[in-house]
C-alpha cells in the first residue's frame, strides 16, 4: 500500500456540458490517525483501512442543486442497514483489533464489520432535488448506442480487504455523451467462503428533461449457493453479478425544483 501512497498524484477533472458542471476529486488515502479521529467522531469502532475521505463525485447545475458521491456520508449510512451481521472468524478479528479503541466501549448497536451501505448520494443545494417513485425506467438500450463519450471518470472512496478474508469497495463513476450521462455507484461486498453482495445505484439523465431517474438494486448469495459458478468469477463484481439474486430494488424520479426547466447539454461542452 505505500508504493502505491507514494507514487499517486491527486487530481481534479472539472467539467461543463450544458447547465451542469461535473467535479471529479481524487486524493491520497486518508492516514491511519484522521481515520481514527474519523471514526471517534461518527461514534463507530472502526473504519476501512483505505478509506479517501477527500474523494468525490459531484454533480451540480447552475442554480446550485445536484447530486455528489463521497465515502463519510456513505459510511454515515452504514449503522443504518438492517442487515444480519456477517459472523465469520474474521469478524472477531475486527473486533479485537479495535478493542483499544475508547470510543468502542460508546458503541450501543453491533457494528458491521463489512461496510455494507445502502448509500445512494448525497442530494445538493436549496432547494434540492425532488425525490419521488416512479415507474419510469432507465432506457438500457439507448446507452448500449455508440454514442460519443466526451468524459469519463471512475472515483474509489473506499476498500478494505477484510483482515485477507475478502474485499469491501464502494466506487463510482460516470460517463458523459452529447445527449446524456450515465453514473454507476457499486458497493462490493465478498467475504471468502461466506457470501458475495452488491448494492448497486444508477443515476442517468437525458438532455431536454427536468428529472434525473435512480435506481437502486441490492442483489447476493451465499458462496455455498453459488458452487455452479466458477470461483475466478467471484472477485468480477461485473461478471459475477448475473449470478446474484436481486433481493431488493428501488425507483425514482429526482425532479428539478419547481421553475427550473431542463436544458440540452450538448451547447457547449468543456473540460480543464
Amino acid at each position: 500500500m505505500a508504493n502505491v501512497t507514494h507514487y499517486f498524484q491527486s487530481s481534479t477533472k472539472d467539467f461543463t456540458f450544458g447547465p451542469w458542471k461535473l467535479k471529479a476529486t481524487k486524493d491520497h488515502i486518508m492516514k491511519s490517525a484522521d481515520i481514527e479521529q474519523l471514526a471517534e467522531e461518527m461514534h463507530v469502532p472502526g473504519l476501512p483501512e483505505m478509506l479517501f475521505g477527500d474523494n468525490v463525485l459531484r454533480i451540480q447545475h447552475t442554480e446550485g442543486f445536484g447530486i455528489e458521491f463521497n465515502a463519510k456520508d456513505a459510511l454515515r449510512r452504514v449503522r443504518n442497514c438492517q442487515q444480519e451481521l456477517v459472523k465469520v472468524a474474521c469478524a472477531e478479528e475486527w473486533q479485537e483489533s479495535r478493542a483499544d479503541c475508547e470510543h468502542s466501549k460508546e458503541i450501543v448497536k453491533p457494528y458491521d464489520w463489512t461496510y455494507t451501505t445502502d448509500y445512494k448520494g448525497t442530494l445538493l443545494g436549496d432547494p434540492q432535488l425532488k425525490v419521488n417513485p416512479t415507474t419510469e425506467r432507465i432506457n438500457t438500450e439507448k446507452l448500449k448506442t455508440r454514442e460519443q463519450i466526451i468524459f469519463f471518470e471512475e472515483v474509489l472512496l473506499f476498500e478494505d480487504e477484510l483482515h485477507d478474508h475478502g474485499v469491501s469497495s464502494l466506487s463510482v463513476k460516470i460517463r458523459v455523451m452529447p445527449s446524456c450521462f450515465f453514473l454507476l455507484l457499486r458497493f462490493f461486498l465478498r467475504v471468502d467462503g461466506v457470501l458475495i453482495k452488491m448494492n448497486d445505484t444508477r443515476l442517468y439523465h437525458e438532455a431536454n428533461t427536468d428529472y434525473l431517474l435512480r435506481e437502486y438494486s441490492s442483489r447476493g448469495s451465499k458462496i455455498s449457493d453459488l458452487k455452479h459458478v466458477p470461483p475466478p468469477l467471484y472477485t468480477d463484481p461485473n461478471e459475477i453479478a448475473q449470478y446474484l439474486p436481486l433481493k431488493q430494488t428501488m425507483y425514482e424520479k429526482l425532479e428539478f425544483p419547481n421553475g427550473m426547466d431542463g436544458v440540452p447539454l450538448s451547447p457547449s461542452p468543456q473540460s480543464t
